[in-house]
């Protein structure tokens, strides 16, 4: 794979009903030499009920200032399955995919930069949909190990160790949040979230998804006044975020070059 080390396990995530996506990601994969292994989506919709007894929907849409969609709730079980089964595959390191990514030509480069300093991170993304206030940890063939005092959100590619799934697949549950928002709770995972930019990759769904809509149709906002509790999670998790950096040695100490 292109010098990518035996001990990296590659997953791709996608509803078997999405053919296009499924060809699309296998196509740009195929063209870099990555193996990856196809992970079934679990089907919110189709497992609602299943699903629903892991999830605290209060508390859901009191945290993202909006109701549960079924398909978040998909989301959020597909990316726990890929932990599990790369939990039992021996490898050391995963690298995981959502199916809608569009891979820019440094991709390869940046993820082989990211293995090439695992004392950086435990979880590292390689595209974002909010990457707010970074603060800038270390510096390698022109890439920045980037921690976030604000928002860090979007779960389309990641690398994650071990250590790192093995302890999320035992806390993250019972499920009253967004995936990404979850992983955005560092400060209460403890562990290091880093970003690699300039971002090698890009989400891309095309406007229509089937999570929430052709133009987040699905998607219904409460007025401002009954999200109030949301809006002050989200400042006190600026708090929270700092907090851990600065105890961490991670806000104020200079850039170093790997």
């Amino acid at each position: 794979m292109n010098g990518l080390p035996k001990n990296l396990g590659v997953w791709l995530i996608n509803l078997p009903k999405d053919v296009d996506r499924r060809t699309k990601m296998e196509a740009q994969l195929a063209s870099m030499g990555i193996n990856a292994t196809l992970f079934e989506a679990i089907n919110g919709k189709g497992q609602a009920e299943h699903l629903s007894r892991r999830v605290e929907a209060t508390a859901y849409a009191e945290n993202m200032g909006q109701p549960l969609l079924p398909g978040k709730m998909g989301v959020f079980a597909s990316h726990v399955g890929v932990w599990e089964t790369f939990l039992d595959s021996g490898k050391d390191v995963a690298l995981v995919m959502e199916d809608d990514v569009v891979f820019h030509d440094d991709f390869l480069t940046a993820v082989e930069t990211a293995l090439s300093a695992p004392a950086e991170w435990d979880l590292i993304r390689f595209n974002c949909i909010r990457a707010k206030f970074p603060v800038t940890q270390a510096t390698k063939n022109g890439y920045r190990f980037n921690a976030y005092i604000g928002p860090f959100t979007g779960n389309a590619c990641y690398l994650i160790t071990r250590d790192l799934a093995a302890k999320l697949v035992k806390t993250v549950w019972p499920q009253t949040r967004a995936m990404d928002h979850e992983l955005n709770r560092f400060f209460l995972h403890n562990y290091r979230q880093i970003g690699l930019e300039p971002f090698s990759s890009h989400p891309d769904d095309g406007g229509t998804s089937t999570i929430t809509g052709k133009d987040f149709s699905k998607v219904k906002k409460p007025h401002w006044s009954k999200r109030l509790p949301h809006y002050r999670l989200k400042a006190a998790n600026y708090f929270r975020r700092f907090s851990w950096l600065l105890t961490h040695g991670m806000l104020f100490r200079p850039s170093r070059k790997l």
